[in-house]
């Protein structure tokens, strides 16, 4: 009995993690960004992230963790460009104009994107899932569409499209996690979430490069360092790993659950320590957009086990 249960309080344990980290990843991109180009600093953050989980999965699991068919390595490249180098690349592009805080809400719509997916492909969601959705498409318009207060913008001020480039982040990551669940993937996690890292990060840096971003050390801040090697080694290394276990080894409606924590705990951070403000509208808007994705959640939860389709995403 003992062993039946140690790998579901592992299980939680990593889902704990999720919350907590990712929860953090918007303000700490927010310090990065100040004195970092966005891209440069996503694609050396998962290289360094990369590169220490694929280390550690193969001092514990051996080189064979890392053995994949043609099939799973198309599957894991593809996921890599549309997780970490969209999603998260976009991400942190639209923070430079957008709050910490009010990125995470808009994040928070990625299970409303997969449900879209899978009805696009074919699958027939339930009623109460649609009307989530429903819920969910009129919060995220009046956060778009409403503009920014003061208080709210990113590191560089308000931008009208910085919203619309964090919904194009949250269709990467949905696209991506949605092809995950339908396409072959490795059998260990962990290797699956480091080459996703070293593909995204390789990605990153090229299409920064191409952009004309250029790394200046003498300019980073000390804050932005550290932000930086937090997001690398802390968020890259330990949450993704975290992920990939808890997405494995628990439903899909337990894991899903950090798409309307870690949003709360952004907001919270942004407001406590960055200073950032909102306005009624934001907030309430916010609230429904979290309200949709409870909707959504619950819904599935009395369905088959999807296992994977509506896990939100991460910067």
């Amino acid at each position: 009995m003992r062993s039946a249960r140690a790998p579901a309080s592992l299980a939680w344990i990593a889902l704990g993690v999720v919350y907590v980290l990712w929860g953090s990843t918007y303000l700490a991109n927010r310090y990065i960004i100040e004195t970092v180009p966005p891209l440069t600093a996503g694609g050396y953050r998962f290289l360094v992230g990369g590169l220490l989980l694929g280390i550690v999965v193969l001092a514990v699991a051996g080189p064979r963790a890392f053995r994949m068919t043609l099939g799973q390595f198309g599957t894991t490249a593809l996921s890599g460009l549309l997780l970490p180098a969209w999603g998260n690349g976009l991400v942190v592009i639209g923070q430079q104009y957008v709050a910490s805080g009010l990125t995470a809400l808009l994040i928070a719509s990625v299970p409303l994107h997969i449900v879209v997916l899978r009805a696009l492909t074919g699958d027939r969601p339930r009623r109460a899932t649609v009307g989530g959705v429903a819920v969910g498409v009129v919060g995220l318009a009046v956060l778009v569409l409403a503009g920014p207060s003061e208080g709210a913008g990113g590191v560089f001020g308000s931008a009208w499209w910085g919203p619309w480039v964090v919904l194009l982040a949250a269709l990467g990551w949905a696209t991506g996690t949605f092809a995950t669940t339908r396409l072959p993937v490795p059998s260990n996690p962990f290797a699956l979430a480091a080459v996703q890292m070293l593909t995204g990060g390789v990605i990153m840096l090229a299409v920064g490069a191409a952009a004309g971003e250029r790394l200046q050390l003498d300019a980073v801040a000390p804050a932005s360092w550290w932000a930086w090697g937090y997001m690398a080694v802390v968020v890259s290394f330990g949450a993704f790993g975290a992920y990939a276990y808890a997405l494995a080894h628990l439903p899909v409606s337990t894991v899903a659950t950090y798409a309307y924590v870690n949003p709360v705990i952004a907001v919270v951070l942004g407001v406590v320590i960055a200073g950032e403000r909102f306005s009624v509208t934001h907030l309430v808007a916010g609230a429904v957009v979290l309200l949709a994705v409870v909707l959504v959640i619950l819904a599935e939860r009395r369905a088959p086990d999807r296992r994977g389709e509506l896990a939100a995403s991460r910067s």
